[in-house]
């Protein structure tokens, strides 16, 4: 873990100095589109240069007044970050180490009556976390490799790094793969144009909807499935309470919560909430690669 993430550090590093290198072509691409968007609003609306550059004006000094306080933001949200990647190398050590003791406790802690199912929720758990966080990952890898090749085959500047921000962000639900689009398209707008940022935000779509719809399936499987009004409750409450960090794990927990619930006779009514609606009749989704290799939904 310590060699991956530092791995991916060290890309970012690099990746994030070329950009810089890139300044001036950025900041040339929007004094041009500044300029084009004045010409089309004084022609469209009536409102001339000085009446704009006096909005533009008064806006900005409110924007400075709250510049320290988004500064102050960014830079908590950077050190939480890094805090989280140093403490997440901690908790996993720790856990891992004293994985028999923790067992232990939980089965001691509750009476006899309720140990075999307490031990079977625990084997539940960690059966399901790790299939779900292996699938994850190549779920990850997957939509890394796609966005790479098709950034690279349509021309875009920085594909690879672009590919993996897609990667990494698309572990949030629904939200992460928003801020990757909104990145790229800066980035291609200041590099290529804004024709280009047309076929980048298709071939977000097309990826996403692929990811939606084939990968998630088939990669990290509906063993415990969480209902998309759930998961965005999850993903808030997650925020509010541990940052971005939350935000990552909110699915996991989620998930925990779920198996505890669907587990325990007065506590399945939240578990069935929480889960997608039952359908019984619906067939796995089988997609024939050869005449010997499929892939089958999991269950």
């Amino acid at each position: 873990m310590i060699a991956v993430i530092g791995g991916i550090v060290y890309f970012f590093g690099n990746q994030l100095s070329d950009l810089w290198a890139d300044w001036p072509l950025l900041k040339e691409k929007a004094n041009v589109s500044y300029h084009e968007l004045q010409k089309w609003i004084s022609h469209t609306f009536g409102i001339n240069s000085q009446k704009q550059l006096s909005y533009l004006n008064d806006s900005t000094e409110k924007a400075l007044a709250t510049s320290a306080a988004i500064v102050a933001t960014t830079l908590s949200t950077l050190s939480s970050t890094l805090l989280f990647l140093g403490f997440t190398l901690l908790f996993t050590f720790f856990i891992l180490n004293y994985r028999r003791v923790l067992f232990t406790f939980l089965t001691s802690v509750f009476s006899e009556e309720h140990k075999e199912k307490v031990a079977e929720i625990v084997s539940q758990i960690q059966y399901i976390i790790k299939k779900y966080i292996i699938g994850l990952f190549l779920q990850m890898l997957i939509v890394t490799v796609l966005m790479i090749t098709v950034l690279s085959l349509l021309g875009v500047k920085y594909a690879v790094l672009l590919g993996l921000v897609a990667g990494i962000f698309n572990v949030v639900p629904y939200l992460g793969i928003f801020f990757a689009l909104l990145v790229s398209c800066l980035i291609t707008f200041a590099t290529a144009g804004a024709g280009k940022v047309l076929l980048v935000l298709i071939a977000y779509v097309g990826v996403h909807a692929i990811d939606g719809n084939v990968l998630m399936p088939l990669v990290v499987g509906s063993k415990v499935k969480i209902n998309a009004l759930f998961a965005f409750i999850g993903i808030v409450v997650g925020e509010m309470i541990w940052g971005i960090s939350g935000m990552f794990l909110c699915i996991p927990y989620l998930a925990i919560l779920k198996i505890i619930f669907d587990r325990v006779d007065s506590l399945k009514p939240w578990g069935l909430l929480m889960g997608e609606e039952h359908k019984p009749d619906k067939k796995k989704r089988v997609y024939r690669i050869t005449k010997k290799i499929k892939l089958e939904e999991k269950d």
